[in-house]
């Protein structure tokens, strides 16, 4: 089992963790080989970190380290782990992800439990996420408020499987619709389709500018889709300015827009949002980034 010039020495649990730091530490850091290797023993072993402790000496059959075997392979070309183990948790959900969807990120987890925590005491009726790709906000918030009746959108028909996929398996009802919110008549046609208005439009639109492509990692790069990340430089605000149009037409008095927004424009991106009649803010995350927008429709 040699095909690369990877070579276990052994079977043996410890070996292997072992070998992933040999082969990875370099690439990744000892910390997150770490991360990697419970993560790979708890999805295909299902065992906690605590029994991955205890069994370093134990022996896995063939056909498991033939899978190990294989997922160092695509480490060493920088795939995520998540799309190898074909999953990633995200505010308690299991969210499956694949080469159509983006990977969610905690910054994403936290601008849904900021706006959980924002919507207490008045959670929305109608809820909309635009950009919805594997789904994972729609759901979240789905489970948050199982009363709420959910619709999320995406350009990306499998993007929008794999959303589906996700709604199913985690036990919650939300309604997916194909559509490019940018070009106007699909939005009007996706808007006959919609019950509206709504009360909360949420949305992870595409931010990065093109000519930050070159600073991003290759596992971003060359497994997650462009689409649902780049804009055009000079046009790097256009899907704050579609989500504020829609939102114009689409809430309901006070109804509110939360959305994740790129750190180097948190300001014009809120006047985006002040021009179309809306008063907000711009919120920062954990790392201390501007990354989020939380506008509320002027009556």
């Amino acid at each position: 089992m040699n095909t690369t010039g990877i070579r276990f020495r052994s079977n043996r649990v410890g070996d292997i963790e072992r070998l992933f730091h040999e082969e990875l530490d370099g690439i990744y850091g000892d910390g997150e080989v770490r991360m990697i290797v419970r993560m790979l023993f708890e999805a295909w072993m299902g065992w906690g970190f605590a029994e991955l402790l205890a069994k370093r000496e134990e022996r896995i059959n063939q056909s498991d380290l033939l899978r190990f075997h294989w997922a160092l392979e695509d480490l060493l070309k920088c795939r995520p782990i998540q799309q190898i183990i074909g999953w990633t948790e995200f505010c308690g959900c299991r969210i499956a992800v694949d080469e159509t969807t983006l990977i969610p990120r905690p910054e994403t987890e936290e601008i849904v439990e900021k706006t959980i925590a924002l919507l207490k005491g008045e959670q929305p009726r109608r809820v909309l996420d635009l950009c919805t790709g594997s789904g994972c906000i729609a759901i979240a918030l789905s489970k948050a408020w199982p009363d709420a009746e959910v619709t999320a959108v995406d350009i990306s028909r499998g993007a929008l499987s794999k959303a589906r996929e996700n709604a199913e398996s985690n036990g919650v009802r939300v309604t997916f619709l194909e559509s490019d919110i940018m070009e106007e008549r699909p939005v009007k046609e996706m808007g006959m389709a919609l019950l509206y208005p709504f009360d909360l439009i949420i949305s992870n639109p595409p931010y990065v500018c093109e000519s930050e492509r070159e600073k991003m990692n290759r596992n971003v790069l060359d497994y997650e889709p462009g689409r649902a990340l780049f804009v055009e430089d000079e046009n790097a605000l256009c899907f704050y300015q579609r989500i504020a149009g829609m939102g114009r037409e689409m809430l309901s008095e006070r109804g509110k827009i939360v959305v994740e927004i790129n750190e180097r424009f948190g300001k014009e991106t809120l006047r985006v949002f002040e021009a179309a009649g809306f008063e907000g803010s711009v919120e920062r995350d954990f790392c201390g980034k501007e990354r989020m927008i939380i506008a509320t429709r002027k009556q």
